[in-house]
């Protein structure tokens, strides 16, 4: 039998000890690290949470409002805006105002028109600024300008009697135009071909609440046409004979008006008289197909025939409401109380309290014209047989007070 001296063997022992020990502790490592990894209740985050994180990460710079990373369907909706190049820093502030509150999160289109050309600085800064994709369209003579059939003196003439009268732009020639392009042309222009829905925006406006919801889905996802903000009375000497010409209209053309109709809402009188409410089309959400419809078309073409947006001053505000008012099924006509809006000298602030604190408004509700006694909202609640929202004790006190 040999035997191994006793220093050796100590030795050999403290070295194995070590390895072992070595060895467990790279083990221990090892062990706690795949725990952390792949066990859920460890991390403070699952794995299956990993895509929410990435959608976090790309709204720091915005904790209002996150950008919708994953696949989203949006409807087939554009944004339009008629400007001019000393338009910009106007209508930058506008676009600023739409991304903020409701597009950066959408993404969706924006179509730029001008009875002139863009400068390359106006589309260098305003596609800048847009998150979808921006287009820029001249507006062709045959969209603005004077048709064959209008009598140049006539017309001269009546701008000068409104101008002597002080009618709110009724000196202006190009705002005939614009009125004229915004009542039966927009919609007719090739870049609009292809979409469905259109929100109309214009420089200098202002949005003062975040946006619920994606308000072009709405309309689609509840079968809508129309939809506004603001209600006003039309100045009646800028469009004195539009309402008899459109009763010739309606006379001549009987099967265009719908049963269901909103007629209560534009007149008074039996229903005979037009009572000049109007919505404010500065802002409005609608379905194209409407304007492209045989009723609508018919009725600018007819309304175009007689000259009144030369001769007189009539606007686009108050054809697009009669024409929603009488040739659309009157559920397809929605007021949009949760949207902030502000074109001056006028504002629309939501009128819940709660609506206010969930969006984040920032406007005065005691500012808001929605629902005083000027506004023809409160006549369009009542000619659709709806209650009017709730209001505070303080903002129904200031109403009453102005009513």
């Amino acid at each position: 039998m040999k035997y191994f001296p006793i220093s050796l063997i100590s030795r050999n022992s403290l070295r194995a000890l070590r390895i072992l020990v070595i060895t467990m502790a790279i083990t221990g490592l090892i062990y706690q690290f795949s725990f952390n990894i792949f066990s859920p209740y460890k991390l403070p985050y699952s794995i299956q949470d990993l895509s929410s994180l990435e959608i976090l990460s790309h709204s720091q710079g915005n904790s209002d409002i996150k950008t919708i990373d994953q696949p989203y369907q949006r409807a087939n909706a554009t944004f339009v805006t008629l400007a001019q190049n000393k338009d910009l820093y106007s209508l930058m502030e506008a676009i600023q105002s739409v991304e903020n509150s409701f597009n950066k999160k959408y993404k969706y289109d924006w179509v730029f028109f001008n009875d002139n050309e863009f400068s390359p600085e106006f589309k260098e800064i305003i596609s800048n600024q847009v998150s979808g994709n921006a287009s820029f369209h001249i507006i062709g003579k045959e969209y603005w300008g004077y048709p064959d059939w209008i009598d140049l003196e006539k017309a001269k003439k009546g701008r000068e009697e409104m101008a002597a009268a002080k009618i709110v732009y009724g000196g202006s020639e190009s705002y005939r135009h614009m009125c004229r392009f915004e009542s039966g042309f927009f919609y007719r222009h090739p870049a609009l071909n292809n979409y469905k829905y259109y929100w109309r925006v214009e420089p200098g406006v202002k949005y003062t609440c975040l946006a619920d919801k994606d308000y072009f889905k709405y309309m689609e996802d509840n079968d809508l046409t129309y939809g506004f903000t603001l209600s006003l009375i039309e100045f009646r000497r800028s469009i004195p004979t539009l309402w008899n010409t459109t009763l010739d209209f309606i006379h001549q053309n009987p099967q265009y008006i719908h049963k269901n109709n909103l007629v209560e809402f534009i007149t008074e009188a039996n229903m005979t008289e037009y009572n000049l409410c109007h919505f404010w089309s500065n802002f409005e959400i609608a379905d194209l197909d409407f304007y492209r419809s045989e009723a609508y078309s018919k009725y600018f073409d007819y309304l175009d025939s007689q000259g009144g947006f030369f001769y007189e001053r009539w606007g686009d505000a108050p054809v697009h409401s009669i024409a929603v008012s009488l040739f659309l099924n009157k559920t397809k006509i929605h007021h949009f109380d949760n949207i902030g809006y502000e074109h001056p000298p006028f504002q629309s602030c939501p009128s819940s309290k709660k609506t206010r604190l969930e969006n984040k408004c920032f406007c005065n509700p005691r500012k808001s014209f929605t629902w005083t006694y000027k506004s023809c909202v409160a006549k369009y609640y009542e000619a659709q047989g709806l209650p009017r929202p709730p209001f505070e004790k303080d903002t129904q006190k200031v109403l009453m007070n102005n009513e």
